[in-house]
């Protein structure tokens, strides 16, 4: 069985968002797609003495662009969002440990492409530092047919899938019968049970970057994202 998600590029997403990546064989980037404003391609939340705010890379117009045409032509944003990382996290356990990856991403790279600095950060975050084995490949090395449904059909086709794990909103859109007829099976991602991790700047807050785990949990953080649930796993069948 060859298991794959695709999904579009975000900024330093959340936690959930690489534990699908963990589940799969093949994770695809899908960013020949529809740039969507205000959402999470170029911006996400961390936690702070104030509480939780937004980091948000400014992009521009217009708005009818797809995700990987969206350019950064801002050269202000990049330090700005390290000087807010560094005011949050500089006590934090385990900044020190990935500082230096992160003050070169921050100050040292110039990024003039939203899909080309997404795509950097999840996949060196996903091998280096959480230790996912995961493929990763790109929508747009596919020749692709058809429209929304029959254009994702038709990449996980192209895949080679036999599953494809979606995130739980596509189960207003997607329509089912056709993975079915395809032979693909559908799965959707359950975001449901995470356990709370030590977070500095309480109250907890689930719906935040991954750098907030990383910072704070550091080689502990796959245990927070995927690892309980193999334990839990592991503990019915003992059970039983």
């Amino acid at each position: 069985m060859k298991k794959v998600a695709v999904i579009q590029s975000n900024y330093i997403p959340w936690k959930g968002y690489f534990d699908i990546i963990h589940d799969v064989d093949l994770f695809i980037f899908y960013d020949d797609v529809q740039y969507t404003k205000n959402d999470w391609r170029n911006r996400n939340k961390i936690k702070t003495t104030q509480g939780v705010r937004w980091l948000t890379i400014p992009v521009g117009s217009p708005e009818q662009r797809l995700i990987c045409e969206v350019e950064l032509n801002d050269n202000h944003w990049p330090r700005k969002h390290w000087a807010t990382i560094q005011q949050s996290y500089s006590k934090a356990p385990y900044f020190r440990q990935y500082r230096d990856f992160f003050e070169r991403v921050y100050t040292q790279t110039t990024w003039t492409n939203l899909s080309e600095l997404n795509q950097f950060l999840i996949k060196t975050i996903s091998s280096e530092f959480l230790g996912i084995r995961t493929e990763f490949r790109d929508s747009r090395e596919f020749c692709l047919n058809g429209e929304k449904g029959d254009r994702l059909l038709d990449l996980l086709q192209q895949a080679a899938a036999t599953l494809y794990v979606s995130g739980p909103l596509a189960k207003d859109y997607l329509n089912e019968q056709r993975f079915v007829d395809a032979g693909i099976k559908l799965v959707y991602k359950d975001y449901s049970g995470y356990p709370p991790y030590p977070q500095t700047f309480p109250p907890f807050e689930h719906q935040v970057s991954v750098l907030d785990m990383l910072f704070n949990c550091g080689p502990e953080a796959p245990h927070y994202i995927w690892g309980w649930r193999e334990g839990a796993q592991a503990a019915l069948k003992h059970d039983a």
